[in-house]
């Protein structure tokens, strides 16, 4: 699959719930040249996995929003399914509470235009089209910056959560570089030591370890 490390993220223009109940029309386009995005795939609504990934982002929403951050969830449901998953209690295995958008994509093109569709369309012996796979999305995951480009990207197979303190630590890493024009070595965190981008700037590093 090729890659979308430097280039600049599809766009992403669908009907989204927005602070848990508005159904609009949204474009990922509003966040140029202001925000950094982390958009971020499931395979479905009413599932077990996926609700524990979009509270685990609400939970840390005012982490990312500190650093002017936005978050962005999509799956191949219908916006009506994110709105009634949206209303459904925590403890009956709903998402309500969560307030960043959720990205409708029931035609499968934006999870197809970031290659996390966990399948694709084929045509059979008789000519009729298929699907060979699970037609939802893999949970991928894309730091998009302020000029549209995609500068990190993890994708996890259906059964495995993946990790929000890694992603906000993704964000530190970023920014801070963007900041500072220092590199961040294995295991970074805000407040450990950097280093510069040269062999030199390597050896200081290493020697103060």
């Amino acid at each position: 699959m090729e890659t979308l490390i430097g280039k600049k993220a599809p766009a992403v223009n669908a009907k989204a719930v927005v602070n848990g109940s508005e159904i609009v029309d949204f474009s990922m386009s509003e966040f140029i040249g202001k925000k950094e995005v982390v958009l971020f795939f499931y395979p479905l609504d009413f599932t077990f996995v996926c609700p524990t990934e979009l509270l685990a982002f609400q939970d840390k929403l005012a982490e990312f929003e500190k650093r002017n951050v936005a978050i962005v969830g999509c799956s191949v449901d219908s916006e009506f399914s994110h709105w009634a998953w949206l209303q459904t209690e925590q403890n009956n295995g709903g998402i309500k509470g969560v307030t960043y958008p959720i990205v409708a994509d029931l035609s499968k093109t934006i999870a197809e235009n970031y290659g996390v569709l966990a399948g694709e369309y084929d045509y059979d012996a008789d000519g009729k089209i298929t699907f060979n796979g699970a037609p939802v999305a893999y949970r991928g995951l894309f730091l998009i910056d302020k000029e549209g480009v995609v500068r990190h990207s993890v994708i996890n197979d259906l059964p495995l959560g993946r990790s929000v303190d890694e992603a906000l630590r993704m964000v530190d890493a970023l920014q801070h570089f963007n900041k500072h024009g220092e590199v961040c070595p294995a295991n970074w965190k805000e407040g450990d030591k950097a280093m510069e981008a040269s062999f030199s700037g390597v050896a200081q590093y290493l020697s103060e370890r």
